[in-house]
């Protein structure tokens, strides 16, 4: 069974950076299969802010670009958001999720996420 697991949260001042880490297991990674970060804050709908396939395409939410990079293990085993410039807006639970194409279907794995605060 799939597995991933996050680290990194943690309370921040305005300005300041995070890294958030995400490891996997029991998966293996085909050329198109991704993992991407996505957020949860109270009372909003969850946002996927970054994602990076396993061929190397990386993409992000308007709201991270600049700010936000996602990175990765050579093998994939681990991937990385690094936060910086960190707003009271990023406030939020992160969740790592992969997806995977396990023929003949898409499926996606989650974490249980990893909480973020950005406060004064």
């Amino acid at each position: 069974q799939a597995r991933l697991i996050e680290s990194g949260g943690g309370l921040v001042q305005p300005g300041g950076s995070l890294r958030l880490s995400c490891v996997n297991s029991h998966i293996i990674f085909s050329f198109d299969d991704m993992v991407g970060w996505s957020r949860q804050a109270p009372g909003s709908q969850q946002e996927t802010v970054a994602t990076l396939t396993a061929g190397g395409a990386s993409n992000y939410s308007d709201s991270v670009k600049g700010r936000f990079t996602i990175s990765r293990d050579g093998v994939m085993k681990t991937v990385y958001l690094q936060m910086d410039n960190l707003k009271p807006d990023d406030t939020a639970v992160y969740y790592c999720y992969a997806k995977i194409f396990e023929r003949p279907v898409w499926r996606t794995y989650w974490g249980r996420g990893t909480r973020v605060t950005v406060s004064s």
